[in-house]
């Protein structure tokens, strides 16, 4: 069983930063891998980084040099927005897989006014 809490969400404006945490009940290197997922109102749930363990990060297109996710501690990943559009708004999930069962946290509200 893995619980994952996010933190770090709020209101900013457009060209802002805000910086999400997730922190894991667990060890975060008996995952491969972490991510953090957005749904925007009305969409599907959007992939957005993913961290692995060997230090590789991979990105969307949408959010390439303006995200960065990093590993902060043993049970604690972060991702590091700048730039924020309103199109970034969303809530932000954090992600995992252990033995084959997915693992979300609740999620924490990022809203981008203009």
């Amino acid at each position: 069983q893995v619980q994952l809490v996010e933190s770090g969400g709020g209101l900013v404006q457009a060209g802002g930063s805000l910086r999400l945490s997730c922190s894991a009940s667990r060890n975060i290197f008996v995952f491969n891998s972490m991510g953090w997922y957005r749904q925007a109102p009305g969409k599907q749930r959007e992939v957005v980084a993913e961290i692995t363990w060997g230090g590789r990060a991979n990105y969307a297109d949408s959010v390439k040099g303006r995200f960065t996710t990093s590993r902060e501690n043993a049970n604690t990943v972060s991702i590091l927005m700048n730039s924020l559009k309103p199109e970034d708004t969303g809530v932000y999930y954090c992600h995992t897989k252990l033995a084959g069962l997915d693992y979300w946290g609740k999620g924490t509200l990022v809203t981008v006014s203009s």
